[in-house]
């Protein structure tokens, strides 16, 4: 195989964001997360707290979700969601930026958001993953200026979506992409090796795991879970080489 387990199993942000999720749904998400050893899981803020007894005595860290998923929140807001998620457990935080903000050009707003979650987070010791949702973000030029607002601000990475960024289109039907090659290969190429890329919507099998990693990204967001890392084991037993495959990513959603 072209990478081992543990390299695409430490890559994976298990998703536990679905609104309807119950508490025996979120903790049953955190068990799986320690069975196939991934990076993290993120999880709704509220849940944070119990993440961490979930959790406890495996290398799975708690991440938590802040202004999600629109970003409209105050920074204050924004801030002080991070202080508590940080307080009960949490050592990542995925937030969303001001996109309003971003497509008006409002750049010292957009630094000011950012930063306010980045020092907050980094006095807990934890780190901070920035979310553009690019599906709403068609300019390339604003999205490689949040790459380098975002590294100015602190971010440890820079994250493609949501994974809950469906836009009403023209014939009244929602659309949504998440994760696309080419942004992905524009934000690793727009930040400096300091700042990191996690890919997170339409990942959903091996292949389009892999492919993300190959594009630069060190983490990706994903409620495929299971179904990507039996598959890694299923080709690991039979010896196939998990390279002969595209791989497909920016199907939408999560």
């Amino acid at each position: 195989m072209k990478y081992s387990y543990e390299d695409l199993a430490g890559m994976i942000d298990h998703s536990l964001l679905q609104p309807f999720m119950t508490d025996a749904e979120l903790k049953a998400g955190c068990e799986l997360a320690k069975k196939y050893n991934v990076a993290s899981v993120c999880i709704k803020p509220y849940a944070v707290k119990d993440a961490v007894k979930w959790l406890a005595g495996s290398d799975v860290k708690v991440g938590a979700v802040i202004g999600f998923p629109h970003g409209n929140s105050t920074s204050e807001s924004k801030r002080y969601e991070t202080e508590l998620a940080c307080n009960d457990g949490a050592v990542e935080i995925d937030m969303v930026i001001n996109i309003g903000k971003a497509l008006s050009g409002e750049w010292g707003y957009v630094r000011d958001d950012v930063q306010a979650v980045c020092d907050e987070a980094h006095k807990h010791g934890a780190k901070v993953k920035v979310i553009f949702e690019n599906d709403f973000i068609t300019d390339d030029a604003v999205k490689v200026k949040l790459c380098e607002v975002c590294a100015g601000a602190g971010a440890d990475w820079v994250k493609t979506s949501t994974g809950y960024g469906f836009g009403k289109q023209a014939d009244g039907s929602y659309n949504y992409k998440g994760a696309t090659e080419h942004d992905l290969a524009l934000m690793r190429k727009s930040s400096p090796p300091t700042v990191q890329v996690k890919a997170a919507g339409g990942v959903r099998d091996l292949d389009g795991l892999i492919r993300v990693r190959d594009l630069g990204a060190t983490r990706c967001g994903a409620s495929a879970t299971a179904a990507m890392l039996d598959e890694y084991r299923r080709r690991e037993a039979s010896g196939e080489n998990g390279n002969g495959k595209a791989g497909k990513i920016g199907a939408g959603g999560y």
